[in-house]
């Protein structure tokens, strides 16, 4: 079974979109119906894709509480 890895959050902290409408913006500043969109057209493959959906299960189920705070 695949465990989570931390790393993952640490850098979600800091992680900017590349391109976009939200270029630049941190991935977790994005707006939850901005994510809702990428979710519905597809997530870009690779790692882009994975922190948006990390960003979009943590915000959509109310768990920005678990991150520390920047």
């Amino acid at each position: 079974m695949l465990q989570p890895d931390p790393n993952v959050l640490k850098e979600l902290l800091t992680y900017e979109m590349p391109y976009g409408k939200y270029k630049g913006w941190r991935i977790l500043d994005i707006p939850v119906y901005y994510l809702e969109w990428m979710e519905a057209k597809g997530f870009p493959e690779g790692k882009l894709g994975m922190m948006l959906s990390t960003a979009h299960v943590i915000k959509t189920n109310g768990l920005m509480h678990l991150l520390p705070k920047q």
